[in-house]
């Protein structure tokens, strides 16, 4: 099978044709005006602002903010296509979109004032004002419940006083969408939303070295009580939870959606590897140990792009809270990008894990997604929350 028949053979039947339309066209701008470039920025641990300014005139930066603010809203299932394409030639522009619609835009639009709408939504469609989410602790990512950054009510707002960790945009990001507790005795019901100007005093960004991903400039973000005003909170007072539901469903549907893009990407490039290197006089795609990673990498595939468009399409028909879905989603599809990453690069051989070939940096990059918007462990275990009835959507 060429990697031509490949895609065409993806499992999209479902999409309309205007979704169709805008892979296509999405996959021919990300191959065209972002592949070139991605290696070299890596190296050179290049943020790629001017990649991301490119997508603004197209429109893929604000897929899902409503026209009246700017954007170029569409449909959650058109998104997540934009999402997967983006992420099949690079991680980080393709985060960029996620965290802007899912997590940051998403929330204000669904918990917002209509002034906090007004501020700051045209400015992120416009490509003006890229955001961060301050989500992730030393301590731990996926116990939001626990988490140890504070927010002390004052005269006109409140203090912020904590760090944050692994955190994406940040040095160049012009909002972060903030959480704290206002009262760890009270767990999940102290924890509260906050949008931070990052210039504010008391914040300090720092850099956080990673040995993947160096392009995307993580970073760690230090609140040494940093003043918010009132209306930079978002919701209410111990209200963050029900924030982060609604932004988590959307952000692991954008997560997984980037997934299946990398693990489509780990097919191309080990079909067109397969078809070109010979051993033993013959191309080693014609072996059948060969084929049958191939076979599975495709099958891994389709299963995670099933659920992702499946959630989509659940999301397009206005389910508010699709929570076991979304873990579904996002489970399957970071472990199918890491395997298909480990797949292929077993094909590729020592080459997999040379400058050369692009194999060897996915794998990384796979693995960090297996980390992102929680851990494989934690979904399994709310999964199976949702089957026996213990954990309520």
């Amino acid at each position: 099978m060429s990697a031509v028949n490949a895609a065409e053979r993806m499992a999209d039947f479902d999409l309309t044709e205007e979704q169709r339309l805008i892979r296509q066209a999405v996959r021919e701008f990300a191959e065209k005006e972002i592949a070139p470039h991605v290696e070299r920025y890596e190296r050179e641990a290049r943020y790629p602002l001017d990649l991301i300014a490119k997508l603004v005139p197209l429109g893929y930066i604000a897929p899902m903010i409503p026209e009246q603010y700017g954007g170029s809203f569409t449909d959650v299932g058109a998104y997540g296509v934009i999402c997967e394409e983006l992420a099949r030639v690079d991680w980080v522009v393709a985060s960029v979109v996620s965290v802007t619609n899912s997590l940051v835009g998403g929330s204000i639009l669904r918990h917002g004032t209509e002034a906090q709408k007004e501020r700051w939504l045209p400015l992120m469609a416009s490509g003006d004002c890229l955001t961060s989410a301050c989500l992730t602790e030393p301590g731990g990512g996926t116990d939001l419940g626990n988490m140890q950054t504070s927010a002390v009510k004052v005269d006109g707002g409140y203090r912020l006083t904590g760090t944050k960790v692994f955190i994406s945009h940040a040095a160049h990001a012009g909002l972060f969408f903030v959480v704290a507790t206002l009262d760890r005795a009270k767990k999940h019901k102290g924890v509260t939303a906050f949008l931070v100007d990052p210039a504010t005093e008391g914040i300090t960004i720092g850099d956080f070295p990673m040995r993947t991903l160096k392009r995307d400039n993580l970073a760690e973000v230090h609140f040494e009580d940093a003043f918010v005003p009132d209306e930079g909170l978002i919701g209410t007072d111990g209200g963050g939870f029900p924030v982060l539901g609604s932004a988590l469903d959307m952000g692991r549907y954008s997560v997984a959606a980037r997934c299946v893009g990398q693990s489509q990407a780990c097919i191309d490039l080990a079909v067109k590897y397969a078809m070109e290197r010979e051993a033993f006089g013959q191309k080693i795609g014609d072996f059948q140990m060969i084929q049958a990673k191939i076979a599975d990498m495709i099958c891994r595939t389709e299963s995670a792009r099933a659920l992702v468009y499946r959630l989509g399409r659940m999301k397009d028909a206005g389910v508010a809270r699709a929570s076991m879905e979304s873990s579904m989603a996002k489970l399957t599809a970071s472990e199918a990008a890491t395997q298909n990453a480990l797949d292929s690069i077993q094909i590729h051989g020592g080459y997999g894990l040379t400058e050369e070939y692009t194999v060897g940096r996915l794998l990384l990059e796979a693995k960090s997604l297996e980390f992102g918007e929680g851990t494989s462990e934690l979904h399994r275990k709310l999964i199976a929350e949702f089957a026996l009835g213990i954990r309520k959507q």
